[in-house]
């Protein structure tokens, strides 16, 4: 079985968010799904394989973290994209069946890929106790983003408090079901971004994720109603750091993104 490692949301190695894919003729038991991403150790892996034809979509596509199953992830689907892209499995656009819902990969004269994403519901919500001192900020604002991205969209002072950020994440994980989303207005509003994030998911056994296309889904309506432009681009400042392309569409989301495959081998036990 050949599986792939692919940095998502980056135009060179060893930088934006990596993740497992493999291509499949049938999805095995969850068990041994479970127990590949574990052994890929990465955020997340990719598990796809292509449906009949006349379906509503052309390939399943199911998502693992070293701990659990997820129901959205946007670095893995482009991974699984630029997949099917680059070895000629799918030319096109590519309609994901997934938890989900029908999920869209558009290819980009530049090389990139448009995800076609449902957007997230902000809801206001009260600063819970102990979110500060767990985040290691003063929230400005919190909003809970719904049952299915799971996560607490918390804007802070600046840029540079989000960089400098230091959270205790044990402490973190009681306050969403998936996690935390940190963010602020750039720093320099003429530059290559509009806003940053960083994202920390001990729940699903992430204590943080370097690129989450997810939480662009809630990031694209938050800071678009902000800065008054439906286009905008997000800088995920974690290590690896990756830019996110966001085009708020109403109920969907556009998120926009490179794609490098760097290993390429074969998975021995199955």
């Amino acid at each position: 079985m050949r599986i792939r490692i692919v940095d998502a949301f980056t135009d060179r190695p060893f930088a934006g968010n990596p993740a497992g894919v493999l291509l499949l003729d049938a999805f095995p038991g969850d068990d041994l799904l479970q127990k590949v991403a574990l052994e890929v150790n990465h955020a997340e892996t990719a598990f796809a394989h292509r449906l009949p034809e006349g379906d509503e979509a052309d390939w399943a596509l199911r998502w693992f973290t070293p701990a659990t199953e997820v129901a959205l992830c946007g670095h893995a689907t482009l991974a699984a994209a630029h997949v099917l892209h680059t070895t000629g499995a799918h030319e096109g656009t590519v309609r994901f069946a997934t938890r989900s819902g029908v999920l869209l990969a558009t290819p980009g004269p530049d090389g990139s890929i448009t995800l076609d994403f449902p957007t997230a519901p902000l809801t206001p919500t009260e600063v819970p106790a102990g979110l500060a001192e767990a985040l290691g900020a003063e929230p400005r604002t919190v909003l809970d983003t719904g049952p299915q991205v799971g996560d607490l969209l918390v804007e802070v002072a600046d840029e540079k408090t989000v960089r400098g950020l230091t959270p205790d994440h044990r402490a973190l994980a009681a306050h969403a079901e998936r996690g935390v989303i940190a963010t602020a207005r750039a720093e320099d509003p003429a530059g290559d971004y509009d806003f940053v994030s960083r994202c920390f998911f001990a729940n699903v056994g992430i204590d943080e994720d370097p690129v989450t296309g997810s939480a662009h889904t809630s990031l694209a309506p938050f800071w678009s109603e902000r800065l008054g432009r439906p286009d905008l681009t997000g800088l995920q400042a974690s290590p690896r750091s990756g830019l996110v392309r966001t085009g708020l569409r109403g109920a969907r989301t556009l998120l926009t993104g490179h794609a490098v495959t760097v290993i390429e081998g074969d998975l021995l036990a199955w």
